[in-house]
């Protein structure tokens, strides 16, 4: 059963993902490129922790994620959101020092504590862009991470913080970008 919710967690990566990168290349979205550069190390982070601390397959979606994040990180780059702020440039800094702990400790629980913090900091460039500019991002993909996030915490095969930190910080943050998306659509 636990596989099964795993790969139905992974192909709704796949199938959230798809559309993102499609809309990044007709330029209908524009990814902050420190929100995704950072969420590209984190979510390796949290993959090999996962793996580290029993996860098994419940850390198949977060694989599945993690490739995607590397593309669009690189489409980031040509595509992205450009109109970068001096506050942006504190959260990456800020997400980039926070690397420092994991590398000190090596330690999974705590190497995931501290990527989970950093990803939530990595965040915050992309609500600011979307909460000032809601029609540079599509819902699709946060809805559908929403979603993904609540199917993996079903397929983990053991439950302790590094396996389920991460899907519980993304939930929330995910249904953040959902409303902030949606709620500006609804509007107009």
């Amino acid at each position: 059963m636990k596989e099964t919710v795993a790969v139905i967690a992974s192909l709704l990566a796949i199938a959230g993902n798809i559309p993102y990168v499609r809309d990044v290349v007709t330029r209908r979205v524009e990814p902050h490129a420190y929100t995704w550069f950072v969420w590209s190390i984190v979510s390796g982070v949290v993959f090999f922790g996962q793996l580290a601390k029993g996860a098994g397959v419940g850390a198949l979606p977060t694989a599945a994620s993690e490739i995607f994040t590397l593309i669009i990180f690189m489409f980031s780059l040509k595509y992205g959101f450009k109109h970068i702020t001096r506050t942006d440039t504190f959260f990456l800094v800020a997400a980039l020092l926070g690397l420092i702990p994991w590398v000190l400790t090596k330690d999974p629980t705590i190497s995931v504590i501290v990527a989970v913090s950093i990803d939530v900091i990595a965040f915050m460039p992309t609500l600011r862009k979307t909460w000032e500019k809601p029609d540079t991002e599509t819902p699709i993909l946060y809805g559908a991470n929403v979603i993904r996030h609540i199917l993996a915490l079903f397929s983990m095969q053991a439950y302790n913080i590094a396996t389920t930190l991460h899907s519980i910080a993304m939930i929330i943050m995910n249904a953040m970008m959902t409303l902030v998306v949606v709620g500006y659509r609804k509007k107009n």
